[in-house]
């Protein structure tokens, strides 16, 4: 019996099952890929095992449905009979955007379903999950699951009806705040700064930020009034921000990847 089991092994499965063998041993951690070779390989760098959708649905606790959206169908075609015919307990732990717990259910049956939106940052120890479960999920299953992922960064419980729209927020937001160390970086650069020195300098420079936020419980616009002089350098930069529509393009952003999931 394993306690962990990922069928799919891509960018964000890989991400999560790194932050999870720093808290479980890989030894109970099962894997399964369409693409048997990425699993193995996966498997190889973490210790853990590596097998097929059959072997995870019929001896994992816990088990991670690491595909697309539009494979899970196909994927509830296969492993279903499997399911059903367990009568040990487990754990369906779906990362699908866009697909709600009523959906999984429907699709693989009335099992306990924990639904989770995480981002790529788990794989470094700073992601954010958000979580939500059905009333099958028991409260020793829940916080065992949370004590679990740990290591990979925060976890936060929301009601379902609102992760959807966090995970414009935590989940599409990393592309955005790479886009904007980019531009930071590249503004850098046209000042004369090296292109290495200056993706250094604006990466640490939100990570720092946020840490800051985060540590000091303060509001973003304190901090930022704190960090603005009087008639100094930073608030010219600030002036420009806003003349160019920063906050409006970053609004938009968010909106725009919600109403995206909700027709996915």
């Amino acid at each position: 019996m394993f306690e962990y089991g990922f069928i799919g092994t891509g960018n964000m499965a890989s991400a999560l099952c790194r932050a999870l063998v720093k808290s479980v041993s890989p030894k109970c951690v099962l894997l399964s890929d369409r693409t048997a070779e990425k699993a193995e390989e996966l498997a190889q760098n973490l210790g853990c095992e590596a097998a097929d959708n059959k072997s995870v649905a019929e001896k994992c606790k816990y088990i991670f449905l690491g595909v697309k959206p539009q494979m899970l169908s196909a994927l509830a075609d296969e492993i279903k009979p499997y399911l059903e015919k367990r009568e040990d307990r487990f754990v369906l732990v779906s990362m699908a955007a866009g697909r709600s717990i009523n959906n999984i259910t429907a699709l693989f049956g009335g099992f306990p379903v924990i639904r989770i939106m995480p981002n790529v940052a788990c794989a470094v120890g700073e992601g954010m999950i958000l979580c939500a479960k059905n009333s099958l999920v028991t409260d020793e299953e829940y916080s065992a699951f949370f004590t679990a992922m740990s290591k990979s960064g925060k976890t936060d419980d929301i009601p379902e009806a609102l992760i959807d729209a966090a995970s414009a927020v935590s989940g599409c937001g990393p592309a955005f705040v790479f886009e904007i160390i980019e531009a930071l970086a590249d503004g850098a650069v046209a000042c004369g700064v090296p292109r290495d020195k200056a993706y250094l300098y604006s990466a640490q420079t939100l990570l720092g930020s946020a840490k800051l936020m985060l540590s000091t419980g303060k509001n973003p616009a304190a901090l930022k009034d704190s960090v603005c002089s009087p008639g100094g350098t930073t608030i010219e930069g600030v002036r420009k921000l806003e003349k160019g529509g920063l906050r409006s393009a970053l609004m938009e952003a968010v909106i725009a990847s919600y109403e995206k999931t909700l027709n996915i």
